[in-house]
């Protein structure tokens, strides 16, 4: 529900509640990460995470997604200076991409080294009753689905607390406070992803296997 001009979440509500259905909040609840199954990134996150401290303060802002009734992993990150978003999430959901106004060069998303940036796509995805579509670079990115940096903060004109590492913003007349996973969360995703990927790449040498027989 919509009250005092606040998008809220609830924990027991349901995906397929109409987009128009709201919730009656207190000031204290905030949109919480999607749950259920995420998609598969290729590579863990380098940081070593610390799955028993629920601090965050050692803790950039990590959440879950939807993009395509898919669970995907979303990052802010007020240190990037572009909003991207994988090329495995793009090829693995059929996304539509456009060719980029101003390629440029980037080195820090992949193990590959330097990488031409040369597509973008407008990328629409939800959290709970947060919905909205942010114009991202495609980049062969290896941490996660989507990672929303200055610009989207910037558009947005996005408020961080540091303790909490909540994210709070007007958005369409309505103030959207966006809550992040705890650590262990993060930790528990990261393994999940970690298992599927070591599945799926099992899975294709099997299928080689079994073409060569």
């Amino acid at each position: 529900m919509v009250k005092r001009g606040v998008f809220m979440s609830d924990h027991s509500s349901k995906r397929s509640r109409s987009p128009t259905s709201f919730r009656s909040p207190s000031e204290e609840e905030s949109e919480i990460p999607c749950k259920g199954d995420l998609l598969v990134v290729r590579c863990m996150l380098g940081q070593v995470l610390k799955p028993f401290d629920e601090s965050q303060r050692e803790n950039i802002f990590h959440t879950s997604c939807l993009i395509n009734y898919k669970l995907c992993s979303l990052i802010v990150d007020e240190g990037s200076c572009a909003n991207v978003a994988s090329t495995r999430v793009v090829d693995k959901l059929g996304l539509p991409t456009i060719s980029h106004a101003k390629p440029y060069k980037l080195q820090w998303l992949s193990e590959k080294g330097e990488i031409i940036v040369n597509m973008k796509f407008l990328i629409a995805f939800s959290i709970r009753e947060y919905k909205d579509e942010v114009l991202c670079d495609v980049v062969p990115m290896e941490t996660t689905h989507v990672l929303l940096g200055r610009p989207w903060q910037y558009d947005r004109q996005v408020l961080h607390d540091g303790l909490t590492n909540k994210m709070t913003f007007n958005f369409q007349g309505h103030k959207v406070i966006l809550k992040p996973l705890s650590p262990k969360e993060v930790h528990e995703d990261q393994i999940k992803m970690k298992n599927k990927r070591e599945n799926e790449k099992e899975k294709e040498i099997n299928d080689k296997l079994s073409h060569k027989i």
